[in-house]
């Protein structure tokens, strides 16, 4: 919709400034529409007694799927003793798991990513003075991580980190041990399926140079949940899109009082990604389907963080 509307808007003003200063109008417009449909599905998610998982809560205002109805479900059937959020990779944060939550519960957080121009973005819109946000610009790391979080003042219980780096995402949330999140969102690729399969750690792993068709990225699913389990929490269940987890801390479950938000095995947790994103050679979308993603990266190299050993993709199906 805003790149219709920036097209429209070029062709009605003559300099450059008239045209960023309408954009900006209109952006503003549409962020306060979704913010306020947001609240709507809040309120409906808060009457509604028969919701029996998460992807029944779901509803998007700013996230990329339904992420945002997710997190407002477990907030209010959570305990969260500090209202602090850490997400990272989120790019101008016009689309992200967490913006949401800042506008609408006006909770406290750190955001961090890797291109300096995407952080001044977030540093020049009305939000950084109008809530309690910190965006840092940094490449993250297995070895920086807990440093990032420490210095820019973010330590100990907080309520939600949001994990998408599309790479490294497994060790990273392997080595955190400066926060101790109620929630954690954590991409995963299902392309990998339900293999406890993910890149081999590389502190310079870029996606799209990984391999050309860009689905060789991140961990798997079932990964995760061995992670999870090793770290202390339930996996509760993914969202409709199949590409974000939710995890629980264990001891903020307390199933007497949500019997409706239970742990979820792998098998009856999982969902297939229906989204189309493969490339070829050329860098041209391809489309490809089930089964056929993973035919695409079967030569490529995972690591199997059960067996704790390097196989190629093909060797493992």
């Amino acid at each position: 919709m805003l790149h219709f509307l920036k097209d429209f808007l070029k062709k009605y003003f003559t300099t450059k400034a008239e045209f960023h200063r309408e954009l900006q109008k209109l952006q503003k417009e549409v962020h306060a529409n979704r913010l306020l449909l947001g609240q709507i599905k809040v309120q409906q998610i808060k009457d509604n007694s028969l919701i029996n998982s998460i992807q029944e809560a779901e509803f998007q205002a700013f996230s990329q799927f339904g992420d945002d109805g997710i997190i407002q479900y477990l907030i209010q059937l959570l305990p969260i003793p500090y209202p602090i959020f850490i997400e990272f990779g989120v790019e101008k944060y016009t689309e992200s798991n967490t913006r949401f939550l800042l506008l609408n519960n006006n909770w406290r957080g750190l955001v961090i990513d890797g291109d300096q121009e995407n952080i001044s973005y977030i540093q020049q819109d009305e939000i950084y003075w109008r809530y309690d946000l910190t965006a840092v610009c940094s490449f993250i790391t297995a070895e920086n991580i807990n440093d990032l979080f420490v210095q820019n003042g973010f330590s100990g219980e907080i309520g939600i980190l949001s994990i998408d780096i599309d790479g490294n995402d497994y060790w990273v949330w392997e080595k955190i041990e400066a926060v101790k999140p109620t929630i954690v969102i954590a991409e995963y690729n299902s392309v990998f399926g339900k293999l406890p399969i993910t890149i081999p750690y590389q502190a310079d792993f870029v996606r799209t140079k990984a391999h050309y068709s860009n689905l060789f990225w991140g961990t798997s699913l079932g990964a995760l949940c061995h992670l999870a389990e090793v770290k202390g929490y339930y996996f509760v269940g993914t969202n409709r899109a199949g590409n974000n987890a939710y995890f629980v801390k264990k001891d903020k479950l307390n199933l007497d009082i949500t019997p409706q938000l239970s742990p979820l095995t792998l098998e009856k947790g999982f969902t297939d990604s229906k989204f189309r994103e493969s490339r070829n050679e050329q860098n041209q979308l391809t489309f490809l389907r089930g089964q056929e993603r993973l035919k695409a990266i079967q030569a490529c190299e995972v690591y199997h963080v059960i067996e704790k050993k390097i196989f190629k993709i093909k060797d493992l199906l």
